[in-house]
C-alpha cells in the first residue's frame, strides 16, 4: 500500500524537476544576451569581459563539472575500454558538431539578431532530424509525427518570411527578412540534426554518462582552440576576470548546474514520453523569458510562426506518444530516446 504514494511522489518530483529545467533552459538565451549587454557597458582593457565566447566556455566547464559528479561511476577504465575505436571516432565527430560548432554558431547568432528569431528558427532541428531519420536510417514513423514536423517547418518559414507588423504586411514590405544571425541558426540546426542521426545510428551502445561527459569535454576543448585560432591568442584573456566571474557565479550555478541537475533528475524519475512532452515547451518558455528579461516583444512574424510551430509540436507529441507505446524499451533504445529529447529542448545555454 505504501508503494503507490511513493511512486506518485517520485513522478511529481520528477515532473517538477523537468519543468524547472525547461524554465531555466528557456531563459538561457535571454540571460546570455543580458550578461553580454552588461559586459558591453563595463569594458576591461577596451574589451567586453562577458563576451559570448567567455560565457560559453565557462558555462561548459560548469556543465562538465556537474556531469562528472553525476556520472562518475561510468568513467571506470574497464567500462571505457569496452568502447571500440570506431565508436570513439563517431562520438568525437558528433561531439565536435553538437558541442563546438553548433553552440558557437548559436552564440554568434545571439550577438547579431534577436533572441526570439534564434529560438524559433532553431525549431528546424526536430523536423530535420525526422527527415534525416527517414531518409538515411529508413526509420518508420507515424503520420502524426510527419504532419507535426511539416507544420513546424511551415512555422519556421513564416517566421523568416512574414513582415514584422501589420502595416508592412499590407504594403508587402519586409518579406523574407533572413539575416546572418538567422542563417547561422539554421546552419547550427543542420549540424545538430546530423549529430542526432550519428547518435541514433552508431552510438546506441555508448553509456549516457560517457556520451555526455566526452561530448562536453571535447566540444569545449575544440571550441577553445578554434576561437584562439580565429580571434587571436588574447581572445580569452579576460576569462578569469573578477567582473566576469561575479556574473558567471549566477549563470553557471543557476543556468548550467541547477538546470542540468534538474534535467538529469527529472529524466531519471519520469517516463520518456513525459520528458519529451515537457521538454517541447522550452521554446514557449524562451519567448516569454525574452520578453520578461530583455523586453523583446514578439513581432507579427514571430507570433504567427511561433503559433504554427507550437501546433506542430502538439501534433508531433501525439505521434511520439503513440510510437513510444509501440516500442519495446530496451536499455539501448531508452538511451537513444533520452538523447533525442535534447532536440526537443533545443539549446540549453552550454
Amino acid at each position: 500500500m505504501r508503494i503507490l504514494p511513493l511512486l506518485l511522489t517520485r513522478q511529481f518530483s520528477g515532473q517538477f524537476c523537468l519543468w524547472s529545467a525547461v524554465l531555466i533552459f528557456g531563459a538561457a538565451n535571454s540571460v546570455t544576451r543580458k550578461l553580454t549587454e552588461i559586459g558591453a557597458n563595463n569594458f576591461v582593457d577596451g574589451k567586453n569581459p562577458i563576451s559570448f565566447c567567455n560565457v560559453l566556455f565557462v558555462g561548459n566547464l560548469c556543465a562538465l563539472l556537474v556531469l562528472t559528479i553525476v556520472y562518475r561511476r561510468q568513467l571506470r577504465l574497464s567500462r571505457l575500454r569496452q568502447i571500440s575505436q570506431e565508436l570513439w571516432l563517431n562520438l568525437s565527430v558528433t561531439s565536435v558538431m553538437s558541442s563546438a560548432i553548433a553552440p558557437g554558431l548559436i552564440f554568434h547568432a545571439l550577438a547579431i539578431t534577436n533572441v526570439n528569431n534564434v529560438v524559433l528558427i532553431g525549431r528546424l532541428e526536430p523536423p530535420l532530424t525526422l527527415a534525416f531519420s527517414i531518409w538515411l536510417l529508413g526509420q518508420k514513423v507515424n503520420l502524426l509525427e510527419i504532419s507535426g514536423a511539416i507544420v513546424s517547418f511551415i512555422g519556421v518559414f513564416l517566421t523568416i518570411s512574414l513582415p514584422t507588423n501589420f502595416q508592412n504586411m499590407m504594403e508587402m514590405k519586409g518579406l523574407f527578412s533572413l539575416g546572418t544571425g538567422e542563417i547561422f541558426t539554421a546552419i547550427a540546426s543542420v549540424f545538430l540534426a546530423i549529430s542526432t542521426i550519428i547518435n541514433k545510428a552508431k552510438l546506441a551502445q555508448v553509456p549516457l554518462g560517457v556520451y555526455s561527459i566526452y561530448r562536453t569535454a571535447l566540444g569545449t576543448g575544440v571550441f577553445f582552440f578554434a576561437a584562439l585560432f580565429l580571434y587571436g591568442s588574447n581572445h580569452f584573456m579576460h576569462v578569469f576576470s573578477p567582473f566576469l566571474w561575479k556574473w558567471m557565479l549566477i549563470y553557471g550555478p543557476v543556468i548550467v548546474v541547477v538546470g542540468q541537475s534538474c534535467w538529469i533528475a527529472g529524466l531519471r524519475a519520469t517516463s520518456i514520453s513525459q520528458a519529451s512532452l515537457i521538454g517541447s515547451f522550452t521554446p514557449v518558455a524562451a519567448v516569454i523569458a525574452a520578453y520578461l528579461i530583455l523586453g523583446e516583444a514578439p513581432t507579427l512574424a514571430q507570433y504567427t510562426g511561433g503559433a504554427v510551430i507550437f501546433i506542430g509540436i502538439v501534433i508531433s507529441q501525439f505521434g511520439i506518444s503513440r510510437s513510444l507505446t509501440q516500442i519495446q524499451q530496451s536499455p539501448n533504445n531508452s538511451t537513444v530516446k533520452l538523447r533525442e529529447i535534447e532536440s526537443e529542448v533545443g539549446f540549453k545555454g552550454m
